[in-house]
């Protein structure tokens, strides 16, 4: 093998985004594959000349899509790199994993690599979000993308992960705070129907991420969640509000720290309990029917791409 790597992007309106993804893994990607959801500005146009390979397909869910980059799209790399695109490479994170991919045994088919998140222009380096790592980097035929509403993570068939501790894979989204709020409402819809799966056994466990406390960071955080599930609403957002802001130290991030931990920390988690609370009022608490709307609305379009 020739250790050759693919990336797999997925794009909507990315114009913004999209060079500065694409000029971060030159040198490093082989092959870059570009799943369009059908742009309506320049993002076909700019990634073709950046030297990706734009397929349009439709949109069900970021798994779906992404599993048909994987699976449909011609990769023939050896490694496959999950990027969004809204996220880039730096500090050598690249020469990195390369490296990494070079000297690893056969038994290794992924690579951790550090993430960092910036918000309004300011790295969160408080409140638990970083250091954070994901499972990004996998050989090709030995993992994917589980299927899943919300918190995707790559799972591995088999084999090992290892972790490179150089660089970051920086999340930093130029848009403003409307369109943040408008795409977190989308988000808070697909995280009650994805928490009321695992609320009611609806979800796929056998195909995705194991929750272990003593696990990988994905096993850990699906530990966690498997709890906060368990928690009451409308208490839950208090409690995760003040467990990263307060006891984590997320006021160490300033004015920009402050508003990510009230946006994501509390009103969305809030806006999550209030559209679980709606949908269960609205089947009169009935857990049947509870389960027939899920399964309607989302399980019967939930199948790989």
């Amino acid at each position: 093998m020739n250790n050759s790597i693919a990336a797999v992007i997925l794009t909507k309106n990315e114009e913004k985004h999209i060079v500065r993804c694409l000029e971060s893994l030159k040198g490093v990607c082989d092959d870059i594959v570009v799943v369009d959801s059908f742009s309506e500005d320049r993002t076909e146009e700019l990634a073709t000349v950046h030297g990706a390979r734009v397929i349009k397909h439709p949109w069900k869910n970021y798994a779906t899509q992404f599993n048909y980059g994987v699976y449909e799209c011609g990769i023939t790399a050896d490694w496959i790199w999950r990027i969004d695109a809204d996220e880039f490479l730096e500090g050598d994170l690249g020469k990195a994993v390369k490296e990494a991919i070079g000297k690893c045994g056969e038994d290794v088919n992924g690579i951790y690599v550090r993430k960092r998140i910036d918000f309004m222009g300011r790295p969160l380096l408080h409140g638990g979000w970083y250091p954070s790592y994901h499972l990004k980097v996998f050989r090709r035929g030995h993992g994917d993308c589980e299927n899943r509403w919300m918190d995707e993570h790559i799972r591995l068939f088999d084999g090992r992960a290892i972790t490179v501790e150089v660089g970051n894979q920086v999340d930093a989204n130029l848009n403003d705070l409307t369109w943040w709020t408008e795409k977190h409402n989308g988000y808070a819809t697909r995280e009650m129907a994805d928490m009321l799966m695992m609320e009611y056994g609806m979800d796929a466990a056998g195909q995705e991420v194991v929750p272990k406390f003593f696990g990988t960071e994905e096993q850990r955080k699906r530990w966690l969640k498997v709890k906060y599930i368990k928690a009451p609403l409308f208490v839950r957002p208090f409690v995760n509000f003040m467990l990263r802001y307060v006891l984590k130290g997320g006021f160490l991030d300033g004015k920009e720290g402050f508003v990510w931990h009230i946006l994501q920390g509390f009103w969305y988690r809030m806006l999550v309990d209030a559209k679980i609370f709606e949908l269960k009022k609205k089947c009169g608490w009935d857990e049947a029917k509870i389960k027939e709307y899920i399964s309607d609305r989302y399980l019967t379009t939930r199948t790989r791409g």
